[in-house]
């Protein structure tokens, strides 16, 4: 499926330093981090355990989806969704930015 430019621009991407992140009660893979978008702050949840300790995602930047649905898991609001990469073998990394730069920087 191929989207147009118009509609790829309406996507809100950012990048987001990870503030706090805990594994959630009661669940065995979902991760609950409190993410710095520089002039906000959003609650994102992803199902990344199995990859990562809460404690490595802590004060490090990812990239971020901002305009998605909000959706419950387990009872948690997530407002916004990490950007992951997944290989054939089911690896999977959270996408960085390559340099430093500020919270809330539009990806486009």
């Amino acid at each position: 499926m191929e989207v147009t430019f118009k509609e790829f621009q309406q996507l809100d991407m950012r990048i987001g330093r990870v503030i706090e992140a805990e594994q959630i009660q009661g669940s065995r893979n979902l991760i609950r981090m409190d993410v710095d978008f520089g002039k906000e702050m959003r609650q994102a949840v992803a199902g990344l355990r199995e990859w990562y300790d809460p404690a490595d995602l802590k004060d490090r930047k990812f990239a971020f989806l901002l305009n998605l649905e909000r959706r419950k898991f387990m009872g948690v609001e997530s407002q916004c969704m990490i950007l992951a990469a997944q290989d054939e073998s089911g690896n999977v990394i959270c996408l960085q930015p390559e340099k430093d730069i500020e919270e809330g920087s539009r990806i486009s």
